[in-house]
């Protein structure tokens, strides 16, 4: 394998997710692994959910999936501010109530971290990071914290999702950390659905993020007609929470 094309982050977010593979199949590209959190935010989380299994995608657990998937009133999201965690408490509530059995137990079995071989790179792909399922490795992340990640998974890259926003970094050892952005919940000021297509040759990665544009404002309606805090509509729009 020498191409690894990788999404995540849908968060129920239908519009998002089919734009996403249209934009794959005209690139003639594969959704070859999701890096989880499928659920939560928007209103398709049986639709998403039901689209993957599918298409049969390698699909990491995130922690929104772990919540959900286990009936629980905690998404893991760690959030610091008290409106959102309040908003947040009410989004998985919401969407505990209305995903179906059948789709929380496929939840449930996913893995939390799937290795590969590109080229002659080992690659590891994870939701949060290789300790956490929810722990957020920001781009200004020191680079010793994530050379030690990577020492913990013996990787040459790691591949990461959970905090929305796309980057990649290389690290003083030549090693890499890539950041694949979101497909439904964008939070770098673009409302465009992200993804990552990593080729390699030799030991050289290339890595590109593609932005789709979708239909913002069908997804930001269909939240508002929901009983899903309406907040969450207006952050689609302007690409941020």
């Amino acid at each position: 394998m020498d191409q690894l094309t990788i999404f995540g982050d849908i968060h129920a977010n239908l519009p998002a997710l089919n734009a996403v593979f249209a934009d794959m199949d005209s690139r003639q590209v594969q959704p070859d692994y999701c890096l989880g959190d499928l659920v939560g935010y928007a209103p398709w989380p049986n639709e998403v959910v039901a689209t993957m299994r599918a298409r049969q995608i390698p699909t990491i657990m995130g922690n929104y999936d772990q919540g959900v998937g286990n009936s629980s009133p905690d998404c893991g999201c760690a959030y610091t501010n008290p409106v959102e965690e309040v908003l947040g408490k009410r989004s998985i509530a919401w969407t505990n109530v209305v995903t179906l059995d059948e789709h929380k137990a496929y939840l449930r079995e996913l893995p939390l971290q799937i290795p590969l071989q590109l080229g002659n790179l080992r690659v590891m792909l994870v939701h949060g990071s290789p300790r956490r399922i929810n722990e957020y490795l920001f781009a200004d992340r020191p680079d010793k914290s994530l050379e030690r990640l990577l020492d913990l998974v013996e990787a040459d890259v790691l591949v990461c999702g959970h905090t929305h926003v796309p980057y990649h970094r290389m690290l003083p050892s030549g090693r890499q950390v890539i950041n694949a952005g979101s497909v439904g919940k964008p939070k770098d000021d673009d409302p465009r659905a992200c993804y990552v297509v990593m080729h390699a040759t030799d030991r050289e990665l290339t890595v590109e993020f593609a932005r789709v544009a979708y239909n913002v404002e069908q997804a930001a309606q269909a939240i508002e007609a929901s009983a899903l805090p309406h907040e969450y509509a207006r952050m689609l729009r302007d690409g941020h929470s």
